[in-house]
């Protein structure tokens, strides 16, 4: 629309809606039900006769756009919630109503509150939309993005109409992004900027100057877009990886649905590089030019509606621009959705599976756009390519394009179905990236896969040597798995494919984890962790280790997960099934089974138990039965608990899987009678009497026989000397503390001495409660002369030991405390609290008690929902039941934690009795069940 035309139909009243834009048919619901255009324009126009020009019609506008907006936003949510996947039409109607303020305020600004009756030549404006919004793709708080178009310098009418059109859309709230250009800045800055020139590439025209906004549309064309192809791809590549390398991985449990990786914006970098180099105005016209084909169209069609949907979701639930699909919101967008729980697993979780699956297909979308500019020299051939320029010797069938693995003839490919494997052999072989015209073909023919190539025996070989010979396993494994080749040659792993598991432990899908273990078993295997993980090197390096069987555990190790029973029984069943199909000898089947059905013994064993206690090793040693399972087993259990996620392994958990390792492997080469407890007591006085050489012989005597045989067991020879001299010449009603940081193993070790009284690791744990630790040891020993020892290991909340500097000040802290100066179980409510993102967790409380775990104590193990306070309630529980605590061992795994004790009743027996055992569990879980309430309030 032309100057003069608005001038026309501000002043003919049969024109009186023309400022706004044509209602549509395509919309979440009626246009109507949204907005009234004819009540809008003949509610404007009554409010310019009454308030005139100035400050007060502002006021009355934004007051009646405020009211038009909010009804309109009601009645889209509304018209969403209905159809829920209906993700374009929402999208088009936010940008409907968004078009009707916009246009509107700038009506009112431009012919109402700064008229111009004959306007010159140089006061012109353009309003033109830009970005997500000149794409006309909005989201319920996207924002609104808006260039004000001059032909020349700004004037005072240009910028007095600006001025008030973004005091209306201020005023209503909107998150406007805004510039004021000629058409030469634009150009200038767009050659400058590559995000700039985005934004200019989805310009769209909604009022003013029509003459200008073409203008723009020409000159952009012409003098900034063409020629510049190259560089632009290059660009957005460059900042899609750097995004990438920010949000992580596309298998990160709480994904950033719009700048993550298989998310929205990859989708439409994919959109802006095809307008930019082949001028499409939609992603349907790449298959007229060859570069999609019919069913990657669709694929495109689904992943961005799906994507748009959740993104809607996000938003609606959280009332603010919310990107990330966190923990709490994946529980009610996947409510909205419409999904349910089914299957043993919840709708959060089916709902997660699909959002993977989608995020997956983008990827392949974008490889398969990438290699079609590759092919026109659009964009440059890959760098790792382009250094490595040495051609390798490829077997018959294979040619090198633009530097990757590609095939010569399709037709014979196809002939022999086994190719199929043999192409990502080649690929490691020969260390080239698969050609993405190679991995279309593969994944258009997966229906060859059939049980005839699943019981071919140079299937299996191929299969095998992908996973054993060529020292990057997971590489072949993470593009058979997003192509599908995986869970077709190996249906059993389909399950989990892309399955989240719906916790704050596991920060990848399940068939990425899996990924993720074998690719820290070939690190190993490559050396490249010798200092991390000394024991799992030196097993690897005697090669008497089974890798065949080994790298089979792994890959089937959590197939089982995401039924409604217990994955590693399930999972050993499969394994059963599937290790022979694979070609492995049926002893290899056997151990390939058991390190399926017990991965996570030594882990359990390790992280749940007193690994001090030699029950808790002969027990271990006995299920193992012998140093190969054992070897096994343990590199097994590395990986596995290192695959979780990138933080899961620290020092802590690595000196325990280490002790418990060397601990059985003595017992299980020289015996049972190694673990003796009198043995170990003797030669840990021994230790003491050295490290205490310059103390009197009176003193020396007096320390070695004033403690019980478990306190000699149970701690290093480092914290008897501490409390040899924590305890030397202690009064009565003396609290003594030490504390040192243990760099080897995470942690920091606090040892106290104090007389002894009932409940006194509870108030040693409310202590540490207070000042913010997190207890993952703990033993406690009453001397013969009526004073405790208790040695507590403990972390910060990063999971870290305290810094030195720390120190004096946690000091004082827990010495405050112990003197009663803070009553700890009121303090300690402000601590324990919930935080709202970790509030959807279910974590179902198990309570158990053992008493063949121990030769002295009853083991009462607690697995329920972590939170700040737990410890102090279960400890302050047990000794107001008269319940003595030796030790206890905590044991996290994101929001859910395992508490295990071993204890004495009050006359220093083992609690067998059933009915005591019952009111005990039953005011644990009353403990349990009051500080859950208390601390989600």
């Amino acid at each position: 629309m032309t100057r003069r035309q608005e001038v026309s139909a501000a002043l003919d009243p049969d024109l009186s809606t023309a400022f706004l834009p044509a209602p549509r048919d395509d919309l979440i619901c009626p246009a109507q039900d949204i907005l009234d255009q004819d009540a809008l324009a003949a509610k404007l126009e009554a409010a310019c006769r009454e308030y005139g020009r100035g400050e007060d019609l502002r006021k009355h506008v934004v007051a009646l756009l405020r009211n038009v907006r909010k009804s309109g936003m009601d009645a889209i949510a509304d018209g969403f919630c209905a159809r829920p996947l209906d993700a374009r039409p929402m999208t088009r109607a936010y940008t409907w109503l968004t078009d009707c303020l916009v246009s509107s305020a700038y009506f009112i600004a431009s012919q109402r509150m700064h008229p111009l009756s004959n306007p010159t030549e140089g006061e012109r404006i353009a309003l033109v939309a830009v970005g997500g919004y000149g794409r006309g793709e909005m989201a319920p708080q996207s924002d609104v993005d808006l260039l004000f178009l001059t032909p020349y310098k700004i004037t005072a009418w240009a910028e007095s109409v600006i001025e008030s059109m973004l005091y209306i859309l201020w005023d209503l709230r909107l998150k406007v992004g805004h510039a004021s250009r000629t058409v030469r800045d634009c150009l200038r800055l767009g050659a400058e900027d590559y995000t700039i020139r985005t934004a200019l590439l989805e310009h769209r025209y909604l009022a003013g100057d029509s003459d200008l906004a073409g203008e723009l549309d020409k000159r952009l064309t012409k003098d900034l877009f063409k020629g510049s192809e190259r560089e632009f791809v290059e660009a957005k590549l460059d900042e899609r990886d750097a995004r990438h390398l920010k949000q992580g991985e596309r298998y990160v449990v709480e994904p950033n649905v719009k700048e993550g990786k298989g998310g929205l914006r990859d989708l439409q970098s994919l959109f802006w590089i095809a307008k930019y180099v082949y001028h499409v105005q939609d992603v349907q016209e790449l298959i007229e030019l060859g570069l999609f084909r019919e069913e990657e169209f669709r694929l495109f069609e689904r992943a961005e509606n799906f994507l748009w949907a959740v993104r809607a979701h996000l938003h609606l639930i959280a009332g603010r621009p919310m990107e990330q699909l966190t923990f709490d919101i994946q529980v009610e967008v996947a409510e909205r959705l419409g999904y349910e729980d089914s299957g043993g697993r919840r709708a959060v979780e089916h709902f997660m599976q699909d959002y993977f699956r989608h995020a997956t297909a983008v990827g392949d979308l974008t490889r398969i756009l990438l290699t079609k500019l590759e092919a026109n020299h659009t964009k440059g051939e890959p760098l790792l390519q382009r250094l490595l320029r040495r051609r390798r010797r490829l077997k018959q069938g294979y040619r090198v394009v633009h530097g990757r693995l590609g095939i010569v003839d399709e037709d014979e490919f196809l002939s022999d179905k086994l190719n199929l494997l043999r192409l990502f052999e080649e690929a490691l072989r020969t260390g080239l990236l698969i050609h993405p015209d190679a991995m279309r073909l593969v994944t258009a023919n997966l229906h060859l896969i059939d049980d005839d190539m699943r019981h071919n025996k140079e299937a299996r070989r191929i299969f095998l040597d992908l996973l054993l010979k060529h020292g990057n396993p997971e590489r072949a494994l993470r593009r058979m798995n997003e192509l599908g080749v995986l869970s077709t040659f190996i249906p059993e792993f389909e399950p989990i494919v892309a399955m989240m598991q719906f916790n704050m432990y596991h920060s990848y899908t399940v068939d990425e984890h899996t990924i993720q273990v074998i690719s820290n078993f070939a690190q190993i295997e490559r050396l490249e962790l010798e200092d991390e993980l000394p024991i799992s090197t030196e097993i690897l390096r005697k090669k008497s280790l089974n890798r065949k069987v080994l790298m089979v555990a792994m890959l089937l190790h959590d197939i089982g997960k995401g039924r409604d029973v217990d994955h590693s029984i399930l999972g050993a069943q499969i394994a059963r099934r599937v290790a022979p199909k694979l070609g492995l000898s049926r002893p290899d089947c056997d151990t390939v089974e058991w390190l399926v059905r017990y991965h996570l013994l030594m882990s359990d064993m390790a992280q749940k138990r007193d690994i001090s206690d030699p029950r808790t090793v002969r027990d271990f040693a006995k299920a193992v039965q012998n140093v190969k399972r054992l070897d096994l087993l343990t590199v097994l259990t590395v990986c596995d608990i290192r695959g979780v996620g990138p933080n899961t392994w620290n020092n802590w958990k690595a000196a325990l899987i280490r002790a418990l390792y060397r601990q059985t492997r003595k017992a299980l080469e020289d015996g049972m009678e190694a673990l003796n407890r009198e043995n170990r007591g003797a030669e840990a006085k021994k230790l003491l009497r050295k490290e205490l050489k310059d103390w009197p012989l009176k003193e020396i005597k007096a320390e070695t026989s004033r403690h019980y045989p478990p306190y000699w067991q149970g701690l290093h020879v480092t914290a008897h000397v501490i409390f040899a001299h924590l305890l030397r010449d202690i009064a009565d009603d003396e609290v003594r503390i030490d504390l040192q940081p243990d760099e080897d193993r995470g942690v920091t070790r606090v040892c106290f001495a104090l007389a002894d009284h009932p409940g006194i690791f509870s108030r040693l744990a409310g202590a540490l409660a207070l000042v913010g630790a997190n207890v993952v040891d703990a033993r406690t020993y009453t001397t013969k002369d009526g004073y405790a020892t208790a040695t507590f290991w403990i972390q910060d909340s990063e999971g870290r030991p305290y810094e030195e500097n720390h120190l004096p000040r946690l000091r004082q802290m827990i010495d405050k405390t112990l003197r009663g100066e803070v009553v700890t179980s009121e303090a300690i409510r402000d601590r324990d609290k919930i935080k709202k993102r970790e509030r959807a967790f279910r974590v179902p409380t198990t309570i158990t008690f053992d008493n063949d775990g121990s030769e002295i104590y009853t083991i009462i193990e607690v697995d329920t929902r972590d939170r700040p306070g737990l410890l102090h309630d279960l400890t302050r529980t047990l000794a107001g039941a008269n319940i003595y605590i030796a030790s206890a061992v905590i044991a996290t795994f994101g929001e859910q934690v395992v508490d295990t004790f071993y204890v004495k009743d009050m006359f220093g027996l083992k609690i067998h009795s059933a009915p005591k055992q019952r009111a005990l569990e039953r005011k644990l879980r009353e403990a349990i069940g009051k500080g859950r309430e208390r601390a989600q309030v």
